[in-house]
């Protein structure tokens, strides 16, 4: 274990499980941004040894080891003791359950806020992606975290995650489409499940009059709600 006592500092740790620095930077100023108002620090750290952008489930599992690496390095540096909170940024959550057991502060990860955020009030909501390789680790998730009956599916985009990343325009207007095709399903939430498609979900959130919900949003409101803040 590598922490004995409870932390409460102005220090919150984001991971992103994507090996982008600049996925990192934009999920860390939107979380920034959240706490602009509260006392909290952002601190954004990325793997190493894992996909720029993680699109299937064995890069998902394969980027486990990298995460637990990566926190538990930071934990071990001169700063460890400060941190009061960490966030998974990746929708799987990879590393959140091994990190829950092992560290005696909040844990959440972008994907378990998000779904708990969506199913709240027992809401059909469905979720709208660019990844159709990591669909089964999504539904999964949601399953885990007792929400399968509320949930209607995913909505992909048509053109790969790799092709959006590299037109943000084209991510737009795709995911926008995805994220009604979910309502028009049923859906009264949609989630846009991505830590890289976080500037996306916001945008998304912003210009439609409709419940998007943004997993680096959804994360710093559990953060807050597990330091009683």
């Amino acid at each position: 274990m590598l922490s004995d006592t409870p932390h409460r500092s102005d220090l919150l740790l984001l991971i992103n499980p994507n090996s982008n620095t600049d996925t990192t930077s934009m999920m860390q100023t939107l979380a920034q941004e959240y706490f602009r108002k509260d006392s909290l620090r952002v601190v954004g750290i990325t793997t190493v040894a894992t996909p720029s952008m993680i699109t299937d489930s064995t890069a998902l599992k394969e980027s486990v080891g990298p995460v637990l690496d990566a926190v538990r390095g930071y934990l071990a540096g001169s700063q460890g003791n400060e941190v009061a909170a960490v966030i998974i940024g990746a929708m799987g959550d990879p590393g959140r359950a091994e990190l829950v057991t092992e560290l005696r502060i909040p844990v959440i990860g972008i994907g378990q806020a998000a779904i708990l955020t969506a199913a709240s009030n027992d809401r059909p909501f469905a979720m709208a992606t660019s990844t159709p390789e990591l669909v089964s680790s999504l539904t999964g998730l949601v399953e885990s975290h007792g929400c399968a009956e509320h949930f209607i599916g995913v909505e992909l985009t048509s053109s790969s995650p790799l092709e959006l990343a590299a037109d943000p325009e084209a991510q737009f207007v795709q995911l926008r489409d995805a994220t009604r095709r979910g309502l028009g399903h049923g859906a009264r939430a949609v989630i846009i499940a991505g830590g890289p498609l976080a500037d996306t979900a916001r945008r998304i959130a912003q210009s439609e009059d409709i419940e998007v919900i943004e997993p680096i949003s959804s994360a710093c409101q559990m953060v807050m709600r597990a330091l009683g803040l």
